[in-house]
């Protein structure tokens, strides 16, 4: 078989080595403490985006959270005594008595005589003294009736309209923390 002489080239006069083929090129030497740091970096950003995965899939934190609609304070109601009102008084609870008594004090705040009814109520076991109102205009003017009576809450309600309806009227539930049952025991 023939051979060829080709000129000698840098290829011929290589270092010798233990490598072989492709693994001619040089060691990068790449330094441990590089290998290190991005391991640990890859490390922490794992644990990071696992800890945030699992609280977001939890529901403990909300990505794109609904503003909270804030609360207008109500306006404050100033009590008004206007006698100009017809008062009906009705005794829920299972005392007798209540209804005139409370007549009394009304009456004695200048109310007139005729315009205070007082009656009892179809039922007997109604918790808390409440005055109400049909119109919101005439809160002031109930909120004037609690504060004439010792305290009651006040409710605007359609339960007890006046039988005019040109009439204006409030309404009085007496309820069973007037009595002596419902009075609460004082501690010792």
């Amino acid at each position: 078989m023939p051979r060829s002489t080709f000129p000698r080239d840098r290829f011929d006069d290589l270092p010798e080595t233990d490598r072989v083929g492709a693994h001619r090129a040089e060691n990068p030497r790449m330094r441990g403490w590089v290998v290190l740091l991005w391991a640990a970096l890859a490390t922490v950003v794992l644990v990071a985006v696992g800890i945030f995965g699992t609280l977001l899939a939890s529901g403990r934190i909300e990505l794109f959270p609904e503003p909270t609609p804030t609360v207008q304070p109500e306006p404050e109601v100033t009590p008004v005594v206007d006698v100009s009102y017809q008062v009906q008084i009705l005794n829920a609870t299972p005392e007798q008595g209540l209804a005139t008594q409370m007549k009394d004090v009304i009456v004695t705040a200048g109310w007139a005589d005729g315009s205070v009814l007082a009656g009892g109520a179809g039922s007997e076991d109604f918790p808390e003294t409440t005055v109400f109102y049909v119109n919101p205009e005439d809160e002031a003017a109930a909120a004037g009736l609690a504060d004439v009576i010792g305290g009651a809450n006040i409710e605007q309600s359609d339960a007890y309209p006046p039988a005019d309806p040109a009439m204006k009227q409030l309404t009085v539930v007496i309820g069973l923390d007037r009595t002596a049952a419902g009075a609460p025991t004082p501690t010792p």
